[in-house]
C-alpha cells in the first residue's frame, strides 16, 4: 500500500512538472518564433504575386505597421500557446506512462525508463490529440488576425466567427490541425529524445545546455519537415470565407489546381528559419524550469 501511494505521488509530481515546464517552454517559443510564424502565414494565405518572398513580407509588414507589426497577432498564441505547450508536454508524459503500463512487469524491470523509437513516436503522436482541441480555435483566431488588414482583438474575432456557424466555425480546421500535429509531434519528440541522448556525455551529472539547444532546434526542423503541407491547408481553411472549402482534401485539391503542387510548401523558408531558434528556446525553457521545479515539488 505504501509503495502504491509513493508511485501515485511520483506520477502526480511528474504530471505537474511536465505541465508547468511545458507552459514555460511554450511562452519562450512564441516570443522567439512569432515574427517567423507571421511571415509564414502571410505567405501561405496571400494571393499569387502579393509577395516576392519571405523578406518582402517582412519589409511590407514593417513599412505598414513598424517593427511592432512583426508581432501582430502575438496575443492569441501567447495566451493560447502557453497552455497548449503545457498540455502537449503533459500529454506526452501521459503517453509515455501509457506505454509503460502496456508493457509487462518483466519488460519494465529489464528496460527501465528506456523507450524504443516506436514507443516515443506513439507518445509524441498521442500528445497532439488532446492538444488539438485547444490549438485549433486559438490558431483560427491567430490566422485571421495575421491575414486581415484591419485591426481586431481576440474577443471581436472570436465573437464574429462564432456568429458565422457556432462552434463549427470556431473549430474549423481541426482535422487539418491534427494532420499536421500528429505526425509532427511524433517526429518532434523522437528527434529531441534521441539527439539529446546522443549528444549528452554518458558521465554527465548536470544538464548539458549545448545538447538541449541542438536537440531542441533539430527537433523543430524534423517536425516542420512533416508539417508544412497540412499547415498550408490548415491556414487556408481557417482564413477562408465560410463555405469556400468542403474539407481538408477539397482544400488541398483546389490549392494544387490553382497554384500548383509547390503551393503546398509555401512558407517553408520562414517555418524552417523559425524552427531551430524557437524550439531550441522551447526545450531550454522546459528543461531549466523542470530542473527548478525539482527543488520545489
Amino acid at each position: 500500500m505504501a509503495e502504491e501511494i509513493k508511485d501515485a505521488k511520483a506520477a502526480t509530481k511528474s504530471s505537474i512538472k511536465s505541465f508547468l515546464s511545458g507552459g514555460f517552454g511554450g511562452s519562450m517559443a512564441v516570443l522567439v518564433g512569432h515574427p517567423f510564424d507571421l511571415t509564414k502565414v502571410r505567405l501561405q494565405t496571400a494571393a499569387p504575386g502579393q509577395y516576392k518572398g519571405a523578406i518582402d513580407v517582412v519589409k511590407q509588414s514593417i513599412a505598414r505597421d513598424g517593427l511592432r507589426g512583426l508581432y501582430k497577432g502575438v496575443l492569441p498564441p501567447l495566451v493560447g500557446v502557453t497552455p497548449i505547450f503545457a498540455l502537449s508536454f503533459w500529454s506526452y508524459d501521459l503517453g509515455k506512462k501509457i506505454v509503460f503500463g502496456s508493457r509487462s512487469e518483466a519488460s519494465n524491470k529489464e528496460r527501465g525508463s528506456t523507450l524504443t523509437t516506436g514507443e516515443l513516436a506513439f507518445a509524441g503522436f498521442f500528445s497532439a490529440v488532446p492538444t488539438t482541441l485547444v490549438t485549433a480555435p486559438v490558431e483560427r483566431v491567430k490566422v485571421i488576425q495575421q491575414t486581415e488588414s484591419k485591426k481586431a482583438g481576440m474577443g471581436t474575432i472570436l465573437g464574429r466567427i462564432y456568429k458565422e456557424a457556432g462552434l463549427k466555425s470556431v473549430y474549423r480546421g481541426t482535422g487539418a490541425t491534427l494532420a499536421r500535429d500528429g505526425p509532427g509531434s511524433a517526429a518532434y519528440f523522437v528527434s529531441y529524445e534521441q539527439i539529446k541522448k546522443m549528444l549528452t556525455p554518458k558521465d554527465a551529472k548536470d544538464l548539458n545546455l549545448g545538447a538541449v539547444l541542438t536537440a531542441g532546434g533539430l527537433a523543430g526542423v524534423a517536425m516542420w519537415s512533416f508539417a508544412i503541407p497540412p499547415d498550408v491547408i490548415k491556414s487556408r481553411i481557417q482564413s477562408a470565407p465560410e463555405g469556400m472549402y468542403k474539407g481538408f482534401f477539397d482544400c488541398a485539391l483546389k490549392t494544387v489546381k490553382a497554384d500548383g503542387a509547390t503551393a503546398l510548401f509555401k512558407g517553408f523558408g520562414p517555418a524552417m528559419a523559425r524552427a531551430f531558434p524557437a524550439n531550441a528556446a522551447t526545450f531550454l525553457g522546459v528543461e531549466l524550469s523542470a530542473k527548478a521545479l525539482e527543488s520545489i515539488l
